[in-house]
């Protein structure tokens, strides 16, 4: 491995870490007020789900965070093939007894007595293999056997394994933002159209052959087809968005969380956000998302280590695409997904997993030469 960036070579960026630690905490008191009822409903306890964000998710992602930042992203690239396969093993052992089931899907494993997805993790997993793997040659993702079909291959077997659980969105996620780091390391752009040609395809087909996954299509084409069933949830999240206006209804004055918005922690999130704290809050969050965005883009623009530069473009590309996901999906732009908002949505896994990419950005803005 090179000696590159093995000491701090300048100050790190501290806007991106103040969008980071301003999303989290912005979350936080959003989903303080989305869970109220929930809590109170399910668990007769108003803070249920904040406490369960703060203990499982808000503190391993500060220690992901503070560990990325103070670990010279270099290393990453020794050991990527070795966290690939922890993350495609740990894919498996949710369809074993260790797998968790819950609504229909196994994408938890339990090891006591933590619950954590595996899908998750695997996202910033699989974006440190490829640029490690593409990193590593300049000319290897411009051959077909040596760079696009490796590529088609191992792309395709996580996305199998993601399906499998099912995580549609996520392995739909996760196949955009490879392509994008691909695109970016070189290879052809007829090898990009040819494996979004197939992606596609491929998605479509298992789509259309699984009926709860083909009716969220026809609800996204046909909303108004049946509102009680299949359309309701969209419906309720737009009637919520269109309520909160120009300025909001006010904090924790939302009412169609209380009895109308199907997962008002989870992908409804930022339905809740835009009724509450109204145009100006949604725009305001998606601002800070964009900046987070764009920061990263430009330094890896600006660094002259090609693994840092992959890395920071799969980074941008994850939490813009799957920002892009959930915030079009609950405004009814883009299908429903169940897709998680960045560092807003309740998940303990999700938070910190973000958490530590804006830690490892961050370290990348320090050790990084340029």
């Amino acid at each position: 491995m090179k000696k590159i960036g093995l000491k701090p070579t300048h100050r790190p960026d501290y806007l991106i870490i103040f969008c980071v630690f301003s999303l989290v905490i912005f979350g936080l008191i959003m989903l303080a007020s989305a869970s109220s009822h929930l809590g109170k409903t399910r668990f007769d306890d108003s803070y249920y789900y904040l406490r369960h964000q703060i203990i499982f998710g808000l503190s391993f992602g500060i220690a992901g965070f503070l560990a990325a930042y103070k670990i010279c992203y270099r290393y990453y690239e020794k050991i990527a093939i070795f966290l690939l396969i922890l993350g495609v093993v740990s894919l498996i052992l949710v369809f074993t007894p260790l797998g968790f089931n819950a609504g229909g899907a196994d994408r938890w494993l339990k090891i006591w007595p933590l619950t954590f997805q595996p899908s998750e993790i695997l996202k910033i997993i699989f974006i440190i293999y490829l640029a490690a793997w593409l990193g590593n040659s300049l000319e290897r993702q411009k051959k077909l056997w040596q760079g696009f079909v490796p590529f088609l291959i191992v792309l395709g077997a996580v996305s199998m394994l993601l399906l499998k659980q099912p995580a549609t969105s996520t392995a739909a996620i996760l196949i955009f933002v490879a392509l994008i780091v691909y695109f970016v390391s070189g290879a052809k752009l007829t090898y990009i159209f040819g494996a979004l040609l197939l992606a596609a395809l491929g998605l479509l087909l298992i789509i259309y052959l699984t009926p709860y996954r083909w009716s969220r299509i026809l609800t996204y084409i046909s909303p108004d087809t049946d509102l009680q069933t299949t359309g309701y949830h969209i419906n309720q999240a737009l009637i919520a968005i269109g309520s909160g206006g120009l300025f909001g209804v006010g904090y924790g004055q939302s009412t169609t969380k209380i009895h109308y918005l199907p997962e008002p922690v989870g992908d409804s999130i930022f339905a809740v956000i835009a009724e509450e704290l109204g145009f100006i809050g949604a725009i305001g969050l998606i601002a800070v998302l964009i900046l987070l965005t764009v920061k990263t883009v430009l330094l890896s623009r600006k660094i002259n280590d090609r693994f840092g530069q992959l890395l920071l473009v799969g980074f941008a590309s994850l939490i813009a695409t799957q920002s892009l996901v959930n915030i079009g999906a609950i405004s009814g732009l883009l299908p429903l997904t169940g897709t998680p908002l960045p560092f807003i949505s309740y998940g303990g896994t999700a938070l910190a997993v973000f958490m530590t990419i804006g830690g490892i950005i961050a370290n990348i803005s320090k050790y990084a030469r340029w």
